[in-house]
């Protein structure tokens, strides 16, 4: 085992509903994934990646409490285990079962933390997971947005969402610890920043800003501050469910995934509304941001932008990005990894998955006939060109990944003894220590 830099990319499984739960938005079925699977897997190999953002589809694995159907699963993973490619497992993007029916149902979290559990247990090779994806954007989108799922728009609507999706995340962690005690978690939540168009824009704004880090504070047990903490208190969180996150930190097995596009910007007017900004500061800037806040190892965990007319439009942005992600690592910030997201393109996300248009979005490194774009050319020579050179520097963190053709060697079993002997100590240590507000 040797330092890796974990280049990535994902087969997109969103899974929202819309129309008030009545239409499900699938992006492994509308991408082909279910029929073109081992292309799929086929491509990630020419391409050089040993690393795929992937996950069941949750509504048609999990069926109800412990009840599950892992015949697509088993056939996959077990696929991806022949080819030696570690996938950094989605068990959750934007979707529930019809059964559980929304992030506002209050036993989700549970449920979820059994279904990961029971994932963990049936493929034990599996050390890297996303257990929740983008909880601030599912919270956002579901329940102040009114784009999906519950399809509200309410503070009080969001906030019930956020403390869900975020439970669900840090029990998941729990559960899949239980199993593979060396696992590490890869949050993949969206880098956002709201700028102010002009003074009287200042305060919405900074709410926003405050608003953006709530989901990773609460998963990472950082204190929010105080205006945040009476923003939950007045829209439903209690201050049992807020201790509840200040006392289950699993920071130490997380590397924090920031995502990033054009789209993560915004202008901030007066009343409060907001519209695209684009580009202005950039990954660089903004991941600096939530690095001094966490104190994590980094990944960039998703980025694209539209095959344009020009046909150019994406292997620049892919440039710009990979520019930003060495500026990053060049200032001292552990880097981890990079992922072009997705493999192939996507279909209606440009009206954010909310009309089922059937419109196929060219963002991928393959289109859907599964013909290479010039963004995947280009990302094939930047993994040739780099793969060698980033592990060989000593600012690069040393992961302890294990590969799947891995999981049986000694060393990697010692690996997991030592790791489950420190996470039984440092549970002791913390049932031991009182707590800052003395209970």
């Amino acid at each position: 085992m040797g330092p890796q830099f974990l280049f990535a990319t994902g087969i997109e499984n969103s899974n929202p509903t819309i129309r008030n739960g009545k239409l499900r938005v699938d992006e492994m079925e509308k991408c082909g994934h279910y029929t073109f699977w081992q292309k799929d897997f086929d491509l990630v190999e020419e391409l050089g990646i040993r690393f795929l953002r992937y996950g069941p589809p949750i509504h048609t694995t999990f069926l109800g409490p412990g009840k599950y159907d892992w015949s697509f699963a088993d056939t996959t993973f077990q696929d991806l285990r022949r080819r030696d490619i570690s996938p950094i497992v989605d068990l959750c993007h934007f979707g529930v079962p019809d059964w559980i029916g929304n992030f506002q149902n209050p036993d989700f979290p549970a449920l979820f933390a059994q279904y990961a559990g029971a994932f963990a247990g049936r493929f034990p090779w599996v050390q890297l997971y996303t257990p929740v994806n983008e909880m601030y954007i599912c919270a956002q989108f579901s329940a102040l947005y009114g784009w999906w799922n519950e399809q509200l728009t309410s503070d009080q609507g969001f906030v019930t969402a956020l403390k869900h999706l975020v439970k669900a995340n840090v029990l998941a962690m729990r559960a899949i610890l239980e199993v593979r005690p060396d696992a590490i978690f890869i949050q993949s939540e969206s880098s956002e920043y709201f700028h102010a168009e002009n003074p009287a824009a200042i305060r919405p704004a900074e709410i926003m800003n405050a608003r953006r880090f709530l989901s990773l504070d609460l998963n990472y047990g950082r204190r929010v501050n105080s205006e945040m903490y009476e923003y939950l208190l007045d829209n439903g969180m209690t201050r049992e469910e807020y201790h509840f996150f200040l006392h289950n930190n699993l920071k130490h097995h997380c590397i924090m995934g920031n995502d990033y596009y054009q789209t993560n910007e915004h202008r901030v007017s007066p009343d409060g509304t907001t519209r695209a900004a684009g580009e202005v500061f950039g990954y660089h800037v903004i991941t600096r941001q939530y690095h001094d806040r966490y104190r994590l190892p980094v990944m960039h965990t998703e980025t694209n932008l539209w095959q344009g007319p020009r046909g150019d439009e994406a292997v620049n942005w892919l440039w710009k990005e990979w520019a930003n992600v060495l500026r990053v690592r060049n200032d001292g910030v552990p880097v981890i990894g990079f992922t072009w997201y997705s493999l192939t393109d996507q279909v209606d996300w440009d009206t954010a998955l909310r009309e089922p248009n059937g419109i196929v979005n060219p963002l991928g490194l393959y289109d859907l006939s599964r013909n290479i774009r010039p963004v995947g050319s280009a990302y094939k020579q930047l993994i040739a060109d780099w793969n060698q050179v980033l592990p060989a520097q000593s600012v690069c963190l040393q992961v302890p990944i294990v590969m799947p053709s891995e999981i049986k060697q000694g060393w990697a079993k010692q690996q997991q003894a030592n790791v489950k002997s420190n996470n039984s100590d440092q549970s002791t240590a913390a049932a031991n220590t009182p707590s800052a507000d003395g209970s």
